[in-house]
């Protein structure tokens, strides 16, 4: 009998708040823990918007469909709600918080998930981040500069990893993570990922991503093609090659079910 899904996703729409722009058009996923699932797509598909959904996007309206998260309605629980049950939403753009350190930052992100009246230890927190950091090869003076103010595109998407270190979500979803980096910082971000997979084998993954050159990296258990706002088709890390070398254009030329879903990801 296979695990109980993670996220299950059935049939959702979506779009922008206060127009009449659908962008999701029926997607269909079902995530189980300890799996990595990647979704590709050309621009415009609508994979950083299932993510910015997912994540509870003020500027995103769900309207049709149901996602059910450990055994919850994701669609009813406010954004800082989902994360404290468990998701977290890396960035493709992180923003800057000037004056924040990301000490600070991540203590009152860890703050945040305790129980009501109960206070974490400035000392173990300390312990913790430094633990965090070496893992994933970080210089501790990192954590006193102020969140992403003035940082590289890789620095950024390091520090969206380590956030995901010291968080320890159920899936993380990462939108895009390896934009805007070389080889070598996709390299330790990548690596920064596997190790967090190996210390915790029931996190999922959702990986969201134009090229298959992520997926060297962090192979994935299953991968999705998004066209025109549904996942029109499912398979293993060969999908992810054949798009490589032949691109969308197949993919662009299958129509949807007459029911408006897409091909659920797996039974």
């Amino acid at each position: 009998m296979s695990a109980t899904p993670i996220l299950k996703i059935e049939g959702l729409r979506a779009k922008v708040a206060e127009e009449e722009l659908g962008i999701l058009k029926g997607v269909d996923l079902v995530i189980r823990p300890g799996e990595i699932h990647a979704i590709m797509g050309p621009n415009g598909s609508g994979k950083s918007t299932l993510a910015k959904v997912l994540a509870g996007h003020p500027g995103y309206e769900p309207t049709g469909g149901r996602v059910t998260f450990d055994g919850r309605d994701l669609l009813e629980l406010a954004p800082d709600e989902r994360s404290r049950a468990g998701l977290f939403l890396a960035f493709q753009y992180p923003v800057e918080i000037a004056g924040v350190s990301i000490a600070n930052f991540l203590r009152t992100a860890v703050q945040a998930r305790l129980s009501e009246g109960e206070e974490i230890d400035i000392f173990d927190f300390a312990d913790m981040l430094t633990e965090r950091m070496g893992m994933l090869e970080m210089d501790v003076t990192f954590a006193e500069r102020h969140v992403n103010e003035g940082f590289s595109g890789g620095e950024k998407k390091r520090n969206e990893i380590l956030q995901m270190a010291v968080l320890k979500p159920k899936l993380a979803v990462l939108d895009e993570t390896d934009s805007g980096l070389d080889i070598d910082a996709l390299k330790i971000v990548a690596r920064g990922v596997n190790k967090l997979v190996e210390e915790d084998p029931s996190m999922s993954i959702l990986l969201i991503t134009h090229y298959q050159r992520l997926l060297d990296y962090i192979e994935p258990d299953f991968v999705h093609v998004m066209v025109a706002g549904r996942i029109v088709s499912s398979g293993g890390a060969e999908v992810a090659l054949a798009l490589e070398a032949d691109g969308y254009k197949t993919y662009e030329m299958l129509q949807p079910s007459t029911n408006g879903d897409s091909p659920s990801a797996r039974a």
